[in-house]
């Protein structure tokens, strides 16, 4: 009689261990995908005035370095030179003039600088992206670790029913019942835990999708990443990468500074223009008056601007050359990582995981029929939740690896 309960009562929480692990189907109701959780991120607010602003800035510096310089405007008045009554008053506009075409190689650097501002912010937007990418799939995971702690939880309280109704019929021991307790106790204590994880994680996933504080769906998705495309190929668009293309603009816009500091030596001219009232105390004149000054570049001659300028552009572009060879090598390592524990998580599955309900059956069959201890039941239990919480850490690691390749190709759809 006790077999044949034992048999039918572990029997349900085999299947319900079996149909947990098997692929789910979509679900019924309304989730939180990959794709919607980084349209709500990039669709904020404050992400568009931030972007806004900061391109604004740099437009505001390529207006200011296109203007010319304000006109002035000077009077003079002497007298007493030509008798008591004598008076000269003076009126001249000034103007300076640019001849040696440097504001325009400023306007021009200012200008591609509004570009590199353009760009950051598609390298913010990459990196905002990956980071809501990851609280993402951290979510995930948390998920499918609850969904299995549960089943776990709901499999030793049953198996603590029956043999309490075992223990009380003399069939079992009162120690294993409370050996199954505690085991109950300590299940329910690590779900706790993964709750306790799945709460914060879903805090932070909310607050960088925009919505601090309002609970969100689940989220719905596959842990493990998909296929990676050939490595030539990522290697060959390592160029586009927005930091990268920002890097290159700035040693652009350097090269602008230079040419127009090289130019030092040529003055800008100012020439004035204005009438001339001549007062005697018996008659008035008036004359026109001209004006025309050159600066002498005997000190400076832009050295320092023209200095700062080369440095710029070996600064940047060594920067360049640094990011592109570790990015290569960083690349060359995630798309190995990637392939390595993406094939790990296939085998794993197939070869343990898979296996872990014929374990179960094996285990249970044994107790049955007295030929082991309800402490081996209990870890043959422990082990195939060992080896489904294996599986899943080898997914988020290969995720973790995929969205950081991603975000070093720039790849990451948006």
């Amino acid at each position: 009689m006790r077999h044949l309960l034992c048999m039918v009562s572990l029997a349900l929480p085999l299947a319900a261990w079996a149909q947990t692990n098997t692929p789910q189907s979509a679900p019924q109701y309304r989730s939180l995908t990959e794709a919607d959780a980084v349209r709500l991120g990039l669709a904020r607010s404050d992400l568009s005035s931030l972007e806004r602003g900061s391109v604004e800035v740099a437009e505001a510096d390529a207006l200011a370095a296109g203007l010319p310089p304000n006109p002035t405007l000077g009077y003079s008045r002497d007298g007493g030179r030509r008798g008591a009554d004598a008076t000269e008053q003076t009126w001249l506009i000034a103007q300076t003039f640019d001849v040696s075409g440097r504001r325009g190689l400023r306007r021009e650097a200012a200008g591609v600088r509004v570009d590199v501002a353009s760009v950051g912010n598609a390298q913010r937007r990459k990196e905002i992206a990956a980071e809501i990418r990851y609280r993402f799939h951290e979510v995930l995971l948390k998920q499918e670790t609850i969904s299995s702690t549960e089943a776990w939880t709901r499999r030793f309280a049953r198996v603590e029913g029956i043999v309490d109704k075992l223990a009380r019929s003399g069939e079992a021991s009162g120690y294993d019942r409370r050996r199954l307790a505690r085991e109950r106790q300590t299940a329910q204590a690590r779900l706790s835990v993964e709750q306790a994880d799945l709460e914060r994680a879903h805090e932070r996933l909310a607050a960088l999708i925009g919505m601090p504080g309002v609970p969100l769906a689940p989220v719905s998705g596959v842990l493990p990443p998909a296929g990676l495309p050939a490595l030539d190929q990522a290697l060959g668009g390592l160029e586009r990468r927005p930091d990268l293309q920002a890097l290159a603009r700035r040693a652009e816009a350097a090269d602008l500074d230079g040419r127009a500091a090289s130019r030092g030596w040529v003055p800008d001219i100012t020439v004035g223009v204005g009438p001339k009232y001549t007062d005697n105390g018996v008659g008035r004149d008036t004359s026109t008056v001209v004006t025309l000054s050159i600066p002498l570049p005997v000190f400076d001659r832009q050295q320092a601007g023209a200095r700062r300028a080369i440095a710029d552009a070996l600064s940047a572009r060594s920067e360049y050359a640094l990011i592109r060879a570790r990015a290569e090598g960083d690349l060359r390592g995630l798309h190995r990582q990637v392939e390595r524990l993406s094939t790990a998580v296939a085998d794993y599955r197939t070869r343990a995981v898979a296996g872990s309900a014929e374990l179960l059956r094996i285990a249970e069959a044994a107790y049955q029929g007295g030929e082991s201890t309800l402490l081996e039941l209990l870890d043959a239990y422990r082990g195939a939740l060992d080896a489904e919480i294996t599986a899943l850490d080898l997914e988020w690691k290969a995720r973790q690896a995929r969205i950081e390749y991603d975000l070093l190709t720039g790849s990451v759809t948006e």
